[in-house]
């Protein structure tokens, strides 16, 4: 386990890492940044944006909660996307959950746990709308990694109801709206393979908010 002291040790290891093979590296960097990607993913520890995509500093914009919900009610996040897609002009959004998620895993007990309960019950409305297939699942480690997935999806469509999605993509075909989970055992990153433009046309009917675009 790292200590605090430590953390700071590590720190100027990095500087001359990267000094050493790029001198200009962090005149580069504090230059502004271009990310193709908005990461938007689970806070949990074991789960880094960076590390699992392999990409370095500037190249991907990180939006992180408890169990990478996209609530329409959360300015942090909605302000995240709003000015990823409308400033930075990212490309490419994904969800990323993974397996063995401690808010999908909460979420999924009949229990109150307080202050927790407003931000999980996100997550209770996921099993909701899908309680018939998840409740069809006997084994218990095999629905809650079903839910993990589900989760993702539903997120992701709540991120393609906003409207600076909306727009931005009938104006110019991006931001495509992407579902990962990162399988923790394994460190596989799982393509869900959502088909944004069929999400995106199923909803339209209610949540439109591009007309006119």
């Amino acid at each position: 386990m790292t200590t605090y002291e430590e953390v700071f040790e590590n720190n100027k290891k990095w500087i001359a890492e990267k000094k050493a093979t790029n001198a200009d590296f962090f005149k580069k960097l504090a230059e502004g940044q271009n990310p193709n990607f908005l990461y938007i993913g689970c806070s949990d520890s074991r789960v880094t944006a960076e590390e699992l995509m392999g990409v370095e500093p500037g190249e991907v914009f990180v939006h992180r909660n408890v169990a990478n919900v996209i609530a329409n009610t959360d300015l942090n996040a909605m302000s995240v996307i709003d000015y990823a897609v409308g400033t930075l002009e990212v490309k490419h959004i994904v969800v990323c959950g993974h397996y063995f998620c401690g808010g999908v895993k909460a979420a999924m007990q009949a229990k109150d746990l307080g202050i927790l309960n407003p931000w999980l019950r996100n997550i209770r409305d996921v099993y909701r709308l899908h309680k018939t297939e998840l409740n069809a699942i006997a084994d218990e480690n095999k629905r809650y990694n079903r839910l993990v997935e589900l989760n993702v999806e539903e997120q992701c469509i709540n991120v393609i109801k906003t409207a600076v999605v909306q727009k931005t993509y009938l104006k110019g075909g991006y931001p495509l709206v992407h579902g990962w989970v990162f399988d923790v055992q394994s460190g596989q990153l799982i393509d869900l393979k959502i088909d944004f433009d069929e999400k995106l046309h199923e909803i339209q009917e209610i949540y439109n908010l591009g007309a006119g675009e």
